[in-house]
C-alpha cells in the first residue's frame, strides 16, 4: 500500500484544526500539526507536533522545513490558524485590526507561499484556507475578522489563476457556527437564537468541516479550484 501524503495543518491542536488533522491520520496521510501557545500533546495521536508562529517567516519555513525532513515535500496545507479581536468599530483599535489581519491573512499567506515552492517542483498539491460564514456573511463587531476571512478568498483566486496549471489548486472552506468549547458555554437561550437563524437548526460538528476539506484535498477535486466551500447548514447561502 503507498505511503499517505505530506500533509500540514496550521493551528492543528485545537477545535477545527485539530479534527481537521485527525481526519488526514485516519486517512492514512503523515502529518504535521502546528501548535502556538497550546502543548504539543493537544495535536491529535499519529500527527507530529511542529511549534510555529504564522505571523513569523522564519517560523513558517521552520516548521515547513520540519515537515520535509519526516514526511517528504509537503503536498497538502491546510491554513486553519486564526485568532479573534472582537470590538465594535469604534472601540476597534488599530492594535488589534493588525494582529487579525497579520494572522489570519498574512499567516495563510505565508504558508502558502513556503508550500508552493514544493508543490511547484512535484507538479501537483492542494491549497485549503479555512475561512468562515462571518467573511462574506458579515457579523457586527467582527470587522477585523469579517475583513480577513473575506480577504482569503481574493487569495485563494488570485492562487488558483498563479498556480493552477501546475497541477496546483487552491480552495476556501467557509464553516459557520461550529459546536466548540466557546459555542457549548453560551447560555442555552443564546444558542437557540443563534440555531434559529440557521436552515438546519443546529450547529456544526468540526468533523464535517474536516469532511470538506479531505474532499478538497483528494484527487476527486481535481477539477476544483478557486472556490468557496460552505460548511454552515444553509446560514450564509447566497453569498
Amino acid at each position: 500500500m503507498p505511503e499517505g501524503r505530506s500533509v500540514l495543518v496550521t493551528g492543528a491542536d485545537r477545535g477545527i484544526g485539530r479534527a481537521i488533522a485527525e481526519a488526514f491520520v485516519a486517512a492514512g496521510d503523515r502529518v504535521v500539526g502546528t501548535y502556538r501557545t497550546g502543548r504539543p500533546e493537544d495535536v491529535p495521536e499519529g500527527a507530529v507536533a511542529v511549534r510555529a508562529d504564522v505571523t513569523d517567516t522564519t517560523s513558517v519555513d521552520a516548521a515547513f522545513s520540519r515537515a520535509e525532513e519526516l514526511h517528504g515535500p509537503v503536498e497538502v496545507l491546510v491554513a486553519n490558524a486564526g485568532v479573534t479581536r472582537d470590538a465594535l468599530l469604534m472601540r476597534a483599535t488599530d492594535d488589534d485590526f493588525s494582529t487579525v489581519l497579520d494572522t489570519n491573512l498574512g499567516g495563510a499567506h505565508r504558508c502558502a507561499r513556503r508550500a508552493a515552492k514544493g508543490m511547484v517542483r512535484l507538479k501537483r498539491g492542494r491549497i485549503v484556507l479555512i475561512g468562515s460564514v462571518v467573511g462574506l456573511y458579515g457579523s457586527p463587531g467582527q470587522a477585523s475578522y469579517a475583513a480577513s476571512k473575506a480577504a482569503l478568498v481574493g487569495l485563494a483566486r488570485a492562487l488558483t489563476r498563479e498556480l493552477g496549471g501546475r497541477g496546483i489548486t487552491t480552495n476556501v472552506v467557509a464553516p459557520g457556527y461550529i459546536s466548540t468549547a466557546m459555542t457549548d458555554a453560551l447560555p442555552q437561550a443564546q444558542q437557540e437564537a443563534y440555531q434559529d437563524a440557521i436552515p438546519a437548526s443546529r450547529f456544526g460538528a468540526a468533523e464535517e468541516v474536516a469532511g470538506a476539506v479531505v474532499f478538497l484535498a483528494s484527487d476527486a477535486a481535481g477539477y476544483i479550484s478557486g472556490a468557496v466551500v460552505p460548511v454552515d447548514g444553509g446560514l450564509g447561502m447566497g453569498h
